[in-house]
């Protein structure tokens, strides 16, 4: 990268509110202090945030198969509470954001924030009244399912080549997103199986996001939106973050890397405009697998991490987005659906 432009990536990390949408920090501190480690986030995680400048890390909490579905609750609970654990030791450097006016001061207090979101409803099996408790916890995203079925709607399969699942919401996913939209969160339709994101679309009053998935027109999987799914997100006033996992970004025909990325955004913004474009990059390729997890997993991420966001960045500046377009992309857009949203 040349000075011009470093210059350029600089000023714009130094004027954005930069939000990853979607990250599984959760569950990889849950699963490293299980095993006796402390001070994860600290010792792993801070500083390769601020280095890509990150204000905001909406951190999921996902589980896994093999817990479901009795310890569903249980491990949801722990991995908050670990996170709180953790944040006990770094008050003055990240903060856990319950409200809009949380995230708002994050850059007056020179902190990083946390939202917390749930990867799929499953630890609440088919107790609406739980969500209110993990919203009381501090919990402001709802992401409806992960790929697989739960008592909310049927998820996504990963790749093209499997059996469509044609179940929609349930009556109890119908109740899920009211309840949602009353207590403001953030309904989230990432690894929604269409018939289900359809409903979403049909029932929802406040704009939706689909947190980290890309388009399926430049990698076909069902993890990815139709164009007709991404031109009615965009309609309800939503935003999708660009995943780096390389499954979402392109086939396997050649290794892809951040262009490819890129060719999602442009994509979008030809679609819609880019007014509903974000960050959702779902980095995996750092964790440890503990439990055999599926193939997304055995995939690369096509970006290296967070600390490697000025790439992502300056590819947008060479594409010829204006700043105010990247500023957008980077935070904006996700920060326009959280004063909308969340209360």
């Amino acid at each position: 990268m040349d000075r011009k432009l470093a210059r350029r990536v600089a000023d714009l990390h130094q004027q954005a509110f930069t939000i990853d949408a979607h990250f599984d920090l959760p569950w990889d501190v849950a699963n490293q202090r299980d095993r006796g480690k402390e001070k994860v986030i600290a010792s792993q995680y801070l500083d390769r945030f601020r280095k890509g400048g990150f204000n905001l890390i909406v951190s999921a909490i996902f589980i896994e198969n093999y817990f479901l579905p009795e310890m569903g609750l249980r491990k949801a609970l722990g991995q908050i509470s670990h996170i709180a654990e953790e944040l006990d030791d770094l008050s003055d450097a990240v903060h856990l954001c319950r409200s809009l006016e949380d995230i708002r001061h994050l850059r007056s207090n020179g902190r990083i924030g946390l939202l917390l979101s749930l990867e799929g409803a499953d630890p609440l099996q088919n107790d609406l009244n739980l969500l209110r408790v993990f919203y009381d916890l501090g919990v402001r995203g709802l992401g409806l399912t992960w790929s697989r079925r739960n008592y909310a709607a049927d998820g996504c399969a990963f790749s093209s080549d499997a059996k469509a699942r044609p179940c929609g919401l349930t009556d109890f996913g119908r109740a899920l997103v009211e309840k949602a939209e009353h207590l403001g969160m953030l309904v989230d339709v990432s690894h929604v199986n269409e018939a289900g994101f359809w409903d979403v679309m049909d029932l929802a009053t406040k704009p939706v996001i689909a947190s980290h998935s890309n388009s399926r027109a430049l990698a076909d999987t069902p993890r990815n939106l139709t164009d007709d799914q991404i031109t009615a997100l965009a309609a309800k006033g939503g935003v999708m973050g660009m995943n780096t996992i390389s499954a979402f970004v392109g086939d396997t025909s050649r290794r892809r890397g951040v262009d490819d990325l890129l060719d999602h955004v442009d994509h979008i913004a030809k679609l819609t405009g880019i007014a509903h474009v974000g960050i959702g990059f779902d980095f995996c390729s750092g964790f440890k697998d503990y439990l055999s997890l599926p193939h997304a997993l055995e995939t690369y991420d096509v970006l290296p991490g967070h600390h490697h966001l000025k790439d992502f960045t300056a590819g947008l500046v060479q594409r010829g987005y204006s700043d105010d377009d990247i500023l957008n992309v980077l935070g904006g857009n996700f920060l326009r659906v959280y004063e909308q949203v969340l209360k």
